[in-house]
């Protein structure tokens, strides 16, 4: 089957166009693509384990590299003060092109570094992880991890053109593959019942599978070779209705792009209480929307029905949703990070709920603060689960 799928966007001033291949863009089809667009001056960005894949996007051309560690606890200021002085000592003006070639962690610390090299550089995105493929790659968030905190520090600032090419899944470790599908479930719950069924449906001959370490070696090579058709639907899908939404609201000024951030309240505080890095950024959103069910279902929202319906998928695929999480000892300190998350309004953190057919928002500043501080505290005890 021929892979080949376009799809443009638009996020205030900044236009964003997606290429879904099976293969790698090499640095000449880059090239080609950004013809209009000016001068095209490059500085490949990539990690250690994405460093392969860069060099055969090169094609052997004499293009500056950076190397930089990977993982979520290098998600911080020093990895971006690398981008910044290869750039420098590249030789790169305000016209470079970064080009980021591996996962959202990547993208996010190498489209920071774009944003404010000169002022602003120019950003291209190729996606090589799933949770990149549905959801980091798109929309312009951009940032590092500050102070112990998941992206305290950020910008806005979408990628010209975003490549995405399947076969990189192929050597995705499977808890990799695990974290993105949390993503990706996150997307489906936003979207609608309809999509989880979908997203469900690949993994729906494996029901007695343990998926919980990671996704099983025979189940990735079933998706890739058999079931494609059916992930890059839902990767389109996920991909349309992300882009839909940010489009709406670019900067999250308003309500709608908040609510692709259901499960991340609660996912940040345990990144964060947890220690950066001890528990992926999908898994702790998969944990996350488990929450946000119970939070849904105490403040009569999220129809048990529902609430039952994804957290069910989120048991299938694996994913740890028991609280407190295994990983957190300290109460005190989750609720001291859930508290200063930097989604708030009114003073007062953000979440995002399942109602019947999607989610919407639930914050502070339109209810009784008491009530919802009582009812996060009944969460973190166990007392509200299903």
């Amino acid at each position: 089957m021929i892979i080949h799928s376009n799809l443009d966007f638009s996020f205030g001033a900044f236009p964003s166009s997606v290429l879904i291949t099976r293969g790698l863009p090499t640095l000449s089809r880059i090239r080609e693509d950004w013809k209009e667009e000016g001068p095209f001056n490059p500085l490949l960005v990539c990690d250690e384990h994405t460093l392969p894949l860069a060099r055969k996007i090169s094609g052997g051309e004499k293009v500056p590299f950076c190397v930089i560690p990977s993982g979520e606890k290098f998600k911080t200021w020093p990895q971006v003060e690398t981008i910044l002085k290869e750039a420098r000592e590249a030789g790169l003006g305000r016209d470079g092109v970064f080009i980021a070639v591996g996962g959202g962690v990547l993208s996010d610390l190498t489209a920071f570094a774009a944003s404010v090299y000169m002022r602003g550089a120019k950003i291209v995105f190729v996606s090589t992880s799933l949770l990149s493929m549905v959801d980091a790659s798109l929309g312009g968030k951009t940032g590092f991890d500050l102070f112990g905190i998941k992206n305290l520090a950020g910008t806005f600032y979408p990628a010209r053109h975003i490549y995405i090419a399947l076969e990189s899944l192929i050597s995705l470790p499977p808890a990799e593959w695990k974290a993105g599908m949390a993503e990706l479930i996150k997307t489906a719950v936003i979207e609608g019942d309809s999509f989880l069924d979908q997203v469900d449906s690949l993994r729906e001959e494996y029901t007695s599978g343990d998926f919980s370490p990671g996704f099983p070696q025979s189940f990735i090579r079933d998706l890739m070779n058999s079931k494609t058709e059916t992930l890059l639907s839902c990767i389109t899908l996920a991909l349309s209705c992300k882009g839909r939404i940010v489009g709406s609201d670019p900067q999250e000024k308003g309500e709608a792009r908040v609510l692709l951030n259901l499960g991340h309240s609660f996912a940040h505080a345990l990144e964060s209480s947890a220690g950066l890095g001890s528990v992926s950024h999908g898994e702790a959103v998969a944990w996350g929307i488990a929450r946000s069910c119970e939070l849904g279902l105490a403040l009569g929202i999220t129809p048990w029905d529902r609430a039952e319906r994804i957290s069910t998928s989120l048991r299938n695929w694996g994913y740890e949703i028991t609280v407190p999480h295994p990983l957190v000892q300290d109460k005190e300190k989750f609720m001291k990070a859930l508290g200063s998350d930097k989604k708030k309004r009114g003073g007062q953190p953000v979440f995002v709920v399942p109602n019947q057919f999607g989610a919407q928002l639930v914050y502070g500043g339109t209810g009784d603060k008491t009530l919802l501080e009582s009812i996060l505290t009944q969460i973190m005890n166990g007392e509200i689960n299903f």
